[in-house]
């Protein structure tokens, strides 16, 4: 099972994973946890949209954008809380 990506320079521990190939290139789908310490960073990672995507455990790399996006709680700000979030990043998208 994959544990860990990469989005640029931030390695990410995730939960779940899942990946398809396409006929334009791979998509996959992540589940991670976010705390309320790691929120502003992980957001203004996000923000950015489109990423150099690593996924050292199945030697891929991709340049991909997020097609998805969600999360279990709008209010990470609150001290102690901690968030699911939900990606899908496709390869080869603007």
């Amino acid at each position: 099972m994959v544990k860990e990506i990469q989005l640029n320079d931030t390695k990410i521990k995730i939960t779940q994973y899942e990946e398809e190939k396409e006929k334009n290139g791979i998509q996959i789908s992540v589940t991670f946890y976010v705390t309320s310490d790691d929120y502003h960073d992980i957001a203004t990672l996000l923000y950015k949209g489109t990423f150099d995507v690593i996924v050292p455990e199945r030697h891929l790399e991709f340049r991909g954008t997020i097609q998805e996006y969600s999360t279990s709680i709008t209010n990470l700000y609150e001290k102690g809380q901690i968030g699911e979030f939900k990606l899908t990043l496709k390869e080869g998208t603007k």
